[in-house]
This record gives C-alpha cells, structure tokens and sequence, in this order.
C-alpha cells in the first residue's frame, strides 16, 4: 500500500539515515527523525502507550515507538539486520492502537531502503 503519508515518513527517513548513517542507539534516530517530522510539519505522537487487552483485563506496558498523524504505526530499529520479531509486533502495536497501515524502519541497515517494511491489516 503506497499512500502520501506513508511516503512523507519514508522520504523523513531517507534524510535522517543520509544524515547520520547506520550504527547509532534507535533513541538518536528516534529523537532525529520526529525532528525532521517537525521541520516538515508532520503530527507525531512518540512512546505512545497502547494497551493490550485480555479476556477483558487491561494490561499496560506496551510503547509504540511513534504514531504519525493517527494514522501510521512507526518502528523503529536499529541493527545489522531486522528481526523476524519486528514484524509481529508491529502487527500487535497496529492491533492495540487500532488501526490498520504500520512502517518498520531499521536505521542499522547500510542502504535504509533495504531495511524499510509497509505492514497492513
């Protein structure tokens, strides 16, 4: 799914990677890339707080690293390569937040395009 918004996120990506290059903590990239979101006047919400629910029992502790216009669910990583794991729990976040188009952003990747995944439900 390709949409305006998800390729805004992207192309803010592509310039804090450009910037910094693979091999910093995601915190850095994380606190670059909702800075870029401000220079491009994108809405973000960061370490979003998304419940789990189970049979009927709110369990807390689950942080989405940044949801951007209430639309998209953002992870972020930063390795050599991004775990199979990323993907799951992207769908979890997506699920918790309820709604339905997530990014996995590995900034650890030498070519950023490499380590970008579009998640839907």
């Amino acid at each position: 799914m390709t949409d305006d918004l998800t390729e805004k996120i992207i192309a803010a990506a592509i310039e804090v990677h450009r910037e910094l290059g693979p091999g910093l903590l995601e915190s850095i990239y994380e606190e670059a890339l909702c800075y870029e979101f401000e220079l491009r006047g994108i809405e973000y919400k960061r370490q979003f707080p998304a419940d789990v629910i189970y049979k009927e029992k709110i369990i807390k502790g689950q942080i989405i690293d940044i949801i951007v216009e209430q639309k998209i669910v953002v992870e972020l990583k930063s390795l050599s390569k991004t775990p199979e794991v990323a993907l799951a729990q992207t769908i979890s976040y997506l699920k918790a937040a309820n709604l339905k188009r997530g990014l996995i952003i590995n900034f650890g990747m030498k070519r950023l395009v490499d380590g970008i995944k579009r998640v839907s439900l």
